[in-house]
């Protein structure tokens, strides 16, 4: 079951990103991706070893950003892959099936690659600007999302279609009504003073119209 609710993590050392973590985890989040970049190997291990055992012990989803290696090496559940990272079918070969794989997409074209190669959901964005993420694709706004999720029905594709990038409280449902299947943000709640709360807020939107 893929959660609508993806935390990328943030943080500039390791107990930084820990304390992010386990705050969100705290607070209702059960998907994280770890996102350390720039850093020794070591210290990304240190730290994936640490999330595996926390998201472990609040039955979350525990993503590796980009490390293919460090992916199998810790036995997370999945990695999400950039458009310059490692190929999909690649990190398939790599992982074998029972992974999780994601993809970063920006156009109909990439979620069409991506899935070809056998990607399990796709990341697409940026919905804005957003100052997480260096060298940032075209902005797709609303009607970018609209457009490309109208092709992807069309073609029959059902994959999870994340939307990301600087995405508010505000911006859910809008987003929502466009055909996403969920969200993944970072600063909206590593910065919030109300995790709980923004979690539950963001949550009820996320799922306002699912038929349980």
């Amino acid at each position: 079951m893929y959660s609508k609710l993806q935390y990328i993590s943030q943080g500039e050392t390791i107990d930084e990103q820990l304390r992010n973590i386990h705050q969100a985890l705290d607070a209702g989040c059960n998907w994280v991706q770890m996102r350390f970049k720039n850093q020794t190997a070591k210290n990304a291990y240190t730290l994936a070893e640490a999330v595996k055992s926390l998201c472990e012990k609040y039955t979350a989803n525990f993503i590796v950003n980009d490390d293919l290696h460090l992916t199998k090496e810790i036995d997370a559940d999945g990695v999400h892959l950039g458009l310059t990272d490692a190929k999909i079918n690649d990190a398939r070969m790599l992982l074998g099936t029972s992974k999780v794989i994601g993809g970063t997409a920006n156009t109909f074209e990439d979620i069409q690659n991506h899935v070809k190669n056998g990607c399990n959901y796709i990341g697409l964005g940026p919905f804005r600007f957003t100052a997480t993420k260096e060298k940032l694709s075209p902005i797709l706004g609303l009607s970018g999302y609209f457009d490309i999720l109208q092709k992807a029905k069309k073609n029959k594709i059902e994959i999870p279609i994340y939307a990301i990038g600087g995405i508010t409280l505000r911006d859910v449902s809008p987003l929502m009504e466009t055909g996403i299947f969920g969200i993944a943000v970072s600063g909206i709640i590593t910065e919030s003073l109300e995790k709980k709360i923004l979690i539950q807020q963001l949550n009820e939107k996320l799922y306002a119209n699912v038929i349980v």
